[in-house]
């Protein structure tokens, strides 16, 4: 966990997932937010939407309240292992 991250409410958040790029970050929180799971970006590592993490930086994390990691990882873990089953 990130130290002295909050949400509005106070929740910390968590890391539910690494992504390999800035798009694929944009992807699964779009699924999560599909779910109705809040992912904020993480401003240090995404401050815009869509930019590359600088060189020498390993992905990008995907982060969700505390409370919802453990469906939100269950919600990757699905897509990852049926991808198809989720496009419309």
């Amino acid at each position: 966990m990130h130290p002295n991250k909050r949400t509005h409410n106070g929740e910390p958040v968590v890391v539910a997932y690494r992504a390999e790029t800035a798009a694929e970050a944009t992807i699964i929180r779009g699924l999560l937010e599909s779910a109705g799971i809040a992912s904020p970006a993480d401003t240090f590592t995404d401050p815009f939407p869509m930019q590359e993490p600088p060189a020498g930086i390993q992905g990008t994390e995907v982060l969700v309240l505390e409370s919802a990691a453990g469906d939100a990882r269950r919600i990757i873990d699905d897509y990852q292992k049926n991808p198809g089953k989720n496009a419309q």
